[in-house]
């Protein structure tokens, strides 16, 4: 075992797509998972819970603890940390990826959307990183994950999505400040985000008009995570990756076997512009 072996990750939104991606990559080293997530019982239109991700993190090699968790409620957060602590005796990275999506104009995104969308996107993030941040002072190498792109003010990521976007770049806005807070305390904040569109169960249920063979395959993020993880944190933090970056500066430039349908060009992410 190398690279992750025996560490701990917390991960939110790990029951699927590039949480669970997140979490099986780094099971094969060996790590130990906490997949905090809300689906604990078969979703009616999205596969997967926490406890199935849990048995396919351990038949990876790894070891799982799956709690049920809404990340908009600051004492499951606690509860969920605590429980962390008891299982594995402490925390080594924490991935915020849990996330909600609704690509919708000012008139058409209704209030009750707009605070889950900053309470998941952003309070949430806070509100983890907050309560692990005693267990990561103790860490050694210790990482804060966020899936969040690139901070921009280019209106043309406003204008179609403005509450969206500001939930985003609101993300990104705190792994901004945090790099700069926890560079004294060898803490690393980073952020991830894909160059290109991920083939996800949750892009199908917003009802994104993308077809799976113009993605990637969520592997190549997990991949990208892995590559960052691995990292010292003292001298790897404030940066705002996109997967093929962080891959490439591990070696890895060849990306097409992570293509749905191999030989076709996957399109851009939100947040990054066609090269």
């Amino acid at each position: 075992m190398s690279g992750l072996a025996g560490k701990t990750l917390l991960i939110t939104g790990a029951s699927r797509g590039i949480g669970k991606a997140i979490a099986l990559r780094a099971a094969q080293d060996g790590a130990n998972i906490v997949l905090a997530a809300k689906t604990e019982t078969p979703h009616p239109t999205l596969p997967g819970t926490i406890h199935e991700a849990a048995e396919e993190i351990v038949a990876a090699g790894g070891q799982a603890l799956a709690l049920k968790v809404d990340v908009r409620d600051e004492s499951q957060i606690e509860r969920a940390v605590a429980a962390a602590l008891e299982r594995f005796g402490g925390i080594d990275i924490v991935i915020n990826n849990a996330g909600a999506i609704s690509l919708t104009g000012t008139a058409e995104t209704e209030m009750k959307r707009f605070d889950l969308m900053v309470g998941v996107n952003v309070r949430a993030t806070f509100a983890l990183t907050r309560a692990c941040l005693p267990a990561l002072k103790r860490a050694d190498n210790p990482h804060i994950l966020t899936l969040s792109p690139p901070p921009s003010l280019d209106p043309r990521w406003y204008g179609p999505h403005p509450a969206y976007t500001l939930s985003k770049m609101g993300m990104s806005l705190l792994v901004l400040g945090w790099a700069e807070e926890f560079r004294p305390l060898g803490i690393a904040a980073n952020a991830l985000w894909p160059r290109t569109l991920i083939d996800t169960a949750a892009m199908r249920v917003v009802g994104a008009p993308i077809r799976p063979e113009h993605c990637r395959r969520p592997e190549i993020v997990a991949d990208a995570a892995h590559a960052i993880l691995t990292r010292p944190s003292r001298t790897h933090t404030g940066r705002f990756y996109l997967d093929e970056e962080a891959l490439a500066e591990s070696g890895v430039t060849d990306f097409a076997r992570y293509a749905v349908v191999p030989g076709r060009i996957p399109l851009p992410d939100l947040f990054v512009a066609p090269d």
